[in-house]
């Protein structure tokens, strides 16, 4: 089986996230299975970037930017279609349209949340509410009758309600293995917020619950990770709301090990996001021996087991979240129950069995497609 597999970003892109991340772990391991001979990623390309390159085995092809990308799909699949077999249509936000001009080959479309509410808060009026109404309905109807792959409940339950009749939940993996017992903590309370800074992922209402947090318990920290748009903004803030400048550090964005070792020694991650596919920052955390507080919204509701693995509080209420946090650094046997419960939660998360979900799911389409059974296919 020669896989093509269509994505907006590949691994290397400076703005690949857990998407791309999930992407390339489940491909590098595809490409060792038996059954499969070839994977090429399509996405697009990026300051710097090589048109073509193999990184752990998987072809990665660059063209064009991220509004042509879609295009350049098209014409790539025109331009090549005798060399695969199988399409994977990778949606994030905008799908690549396969439908409409992959006729002979089986599709599976990979979708991992929806924007929804991504609209309002990372485009301007009149898009967003044009996106929020109309584009995404109208762009995932042609994928109704597609198999499709996500990665929760919560997305599986919002592509039902699209009429999506063939969804199958695989679950998210870790490329670490998860700590054996209870890391060593920072000698002071320290709060933790990882993720990208942008609108969507709201990391001025973790300063507004830090600053909650801080009044409760005046030695607590914050720290923050990850790079954005938002970073002066929130710089900012932190200045305006916390005079004394060691309360808040901003890390920028970290390697996974650096992350990870931070993760370990926070006391409480913090994730206030509007939506998630899984959330998988949760799992991590967990994984490093990190609770969470959170909003409870698609996603991470999925990934924090509310009052085993950490806590969900109501969606956009920092105070909740600040309450919360402030019970988990009070209540240490809470906290280290939280703990060790996310320890042995995480460690059902593998990405073996992540990538042999899915290609039972593209095996199983590729039987099923006429071509396979010798049936015409209708154009």
């Amino acid at each position: 089986m020669r896989i093509l597999w269509y994505n907006w970003r590949d691994i290397k892109n400076p703005d690949a996230g857990g998407a791309e991340v999930f992407t390339h772990e489940v491909c590098k391991r595809l490409v060792k299975q038996d059954g499969i001979d070839s994977i090429t990623i399509f996405a697009a390309s990026f300051d710097a970037a090589f048109g073509e390159e193999k990184i752990d085995n998987v072809r990665i092809v660059r063209r064009g930017n991220k509004y042509s990308v879609y295009s350049e799909a098209k014409k790539f699949y025109e331009q090549n279609r005798d060399c695969f077999d199988i399409v994977v249509d990778e949606i994030n936000t905008k799908p690549f349209n396969t439908p409409s001009f992959v006729h002979d080959k089986p599709i599976v479309a990979l979708i991992h949340q929806l924007a929804r509410e991504f609209w309002f808060y990372e485009t301007r009026f009149p898009v967003n509410v044009m996106g929020y109404f109309f584009f995404e309905n109208y762009w995932l109807r042609k994928y109704r009758d597609i198999p499709t792959i996500t990665v929760s409940r919560s997305t599986e339950e919002d592509l039902s309600r699209l009429g999506f009749k063939h969804v199958t939940i695989v679950p998210e993996g870790l490329e670490f293995e998860p700590l054996q017992g209870l890391p060593e903590k920072e000698g002071k309370p320290t709060v933790l917020f990882v993720g990208r800074l942008k609108k969507a992922k709201k990391p001025d209402d973790a300063l507004k619950a830090f600053k909650i947090v801080k009044d409760e318990v005046p030695e607590a920290k914050l720290w923050i990770v990850g790079g954005g748009y938002m970073m002066e903004k929130l710089k900012n803030m932190a200045s305006e709301m916390f005079p004394n400048s060691a309360d808040i550090t901003f890390f920028g964005k970290q390697s996974t090990s650096k992350k990870l070792e931070l993760m370990s020694r926070a006391h409480v991650l913090l994730v206030p996001g509007v939506r998630e596919g899984w959330g998988l920052v949760v799992t991590e955390a967990s994984a490093m021996g990190t609770p969470s507080v959170a909003y409870d919204v698609p996603g991470l509701r999925d990934s924090v087991i509310d009052g085993t693995t950490g806590t969900l509080v109501h969606a956009g209420d920092h105070v909740a979240m600040a309450i919360e946090t402030i019970d988990l650094l009070q209540d240490h046997f809470k906290c280290n129950s939280y703990s060790k419960n996310g320890l042995l939660n995480a460690r059902h998360f593998n990405w073996d069995i992540t990538s042999s979900s899915i290609a039972r799911v593209l095996m199983d389409s590729l039987s099923k497609h006429p071509k396979a059974a010798g049936e015409p296919i209708a154009t």
